[in-house]
């Protein structure tokens, strides 16, 4: 067999093998096989070197601008004929896929990888997985496909969460893997426990900030846990306080404001304007159509209360577009009487309830006190957030300005 790049006219020999009678495709065909035939693949050769090392070198000679992201390195130094990365994490997808959870990132299935394999949830215990051998890659990829589907039992059914885009912190989901990989039969007093903690991080912002140090310390804290020894997952931080909810503002990448639709979904919500009870799951899937709106309308601030923020999570309520559509600038104190004057004020009161606004906040709305119904509200969320969380408020308390609660990968 010849190598076809030591013959001299590759194109000429292609047109003896595979003639092509129209002239017009013959040119185009020489035009586009030289192409290929004279284009320059950089060859780098890297060996042992770890990511961090790997990452300055293929910028220096990806003159296209290819992205490469850290699950392309693991795939590229873990693959062999027997095993490739990138199908063991398709794999993985597939099995979770019936329970909307196959969109996470690679990224939060190369941690739970690294953690089933032996190591923890950082990028150098990831660098580590092409030192293990094909038969403990193999274990760690069939451990995760557990583990993950057990930890999307326990988002569905335990704490409401129905799809990935509505979980609070992505890396939540690498550590519940772990949760389940060392307990897969958790009895009643440790699944408790995982929802406290699944709570308890999410009211904390905990992942906002996960680094090295905090990775390492869950570890050690899981299987603490796991063994019996402990009886908590410590995560070795504070909740915040009730200031969270009102300077929190409400977006798709927020966990403050998916942690109040979590709540608002375990409480049976009912519109306020009619009492039609609405579904939660359409609303978590934070497509265009979801029914979150402002109890303080917007339009409304924007002419009575200039400067005020309407997009505070606290501010946030499940409604109907149709109601929201009705009430449109409104002032609370207006569509809020007419509610009262028609089904009566016990009535709205058990609405309200159902959307976690106390009588408190009520009274507020009806007099335009923004500032004293965002207290309010806030202290009925918080309230039943540390209820959650199995935790009453105390003196030490993280300051709601610290939290870090947009779900973007510190380590991307």
């Amino acid at each position: 067999m010849i190598p076809l790049g030591r013959l001299a006219d590759p194109s000429e020999f292609y047109k003896r093998v595979f003639p092509i009678e129209d002239e017009e495709q013959k040119a185009t065909a020489d035009v586009l096989f030289n192409r290929f035939t004279n284009y320059r693949v950089p060859l780098v050769t890297l060996g042992d070197m770890s990511l961090k090392d790997v990452a300055p070198v293929f910028e220096r000679i990806n003159s296209t601008g290819t992205r490469l992201t850290i699950f392309d390195l693991m795939r590229a130094a873990t693959w062999s004929t027997d095993f490739d990365l990138g199908r063991a994490v398709d794999d993985i997808r597939v099995a979770i896929e019936p329970k909307q959870f196959s969109g996470l990132d690679e990224k939060v299935f190369l941690r739970a990888l690294s953690s089933a394999a032996g190591g923890n949830f950082t990028v150098e215990s990831i660098d580590d997985l092409r030192k293990h051998t094909e038969e403990k890659l193999q274990q760690a990829v069939a451990a995760t496909l557990e583990s993950s589907k057990r930890a999307c039992d326990f988002l569905a059914t335990e704490v409401g969460v129905p799809r990935y885009e509505a979980l609070p912190y992505a890396n939540q989901f690498a550590v519940l893997c772990e949760i389940y990989r060392r307990a897969p039969a958790p009895d009643g007093a440790q699944l408790a426990e995982i929802r406290k903690w699944f709570w308890r991080t999410t009211l904390a912002g905990y992942f906002g900030g996960w680094n090295t140090g905090q990775m390492a310390r869950d570890l050690t804290a899981i299987a603490d846990w796991a063994s019996g020894h402990h009886a908590k997952i410590d995560i070795s931080t504070t909740t915040s306080n009730e200031k969270l909810w009102r300077v929190k503002l409400f977006r798709s990448n927020s966990a403050a404001a998916k942690m109040v639709a979590l709540m608002l979904s375990q409480t049976d919500p009912r519109d306020i304007l009619n009492g039609q009870r609405i579904d939660p799951g359409k609303s978590l899937a934070w497509a265009n159509d979801k029914e979150f709106h402002h109890f303080f309308p917007q339009a409304y601030l924007a002419r009575e209360i200039p400067g005020a923020q309407p997009n505070l999570v606290a501010n946030i309520v499940l409604l109907t577009s149709v109601s929201n559509i009705a009430i449109k600038d409104s002032s609370p104190k207006d569509y809020l009487s007419k509610i009262i004057a028609t089904d009566g004020r016990e009535e709205l009161l058990s609405r309200l309830e159902s959307c976690l606004v106390s009588e408190e906040a009520l009274d507020a709305a009806l007099s335009n006190d923004y500032e004293r119904f965002l207290t309010a509200r806030s202290k009925t969320l918080q309230d039943h957030a540390l209820r959650l969380c199995g935790e009453i408020e105390s003196g030490e308390t993280k300051d709601p300005d610290e939290v870090e609660d947009s779900d973007d990968d510190p380590y991307e």
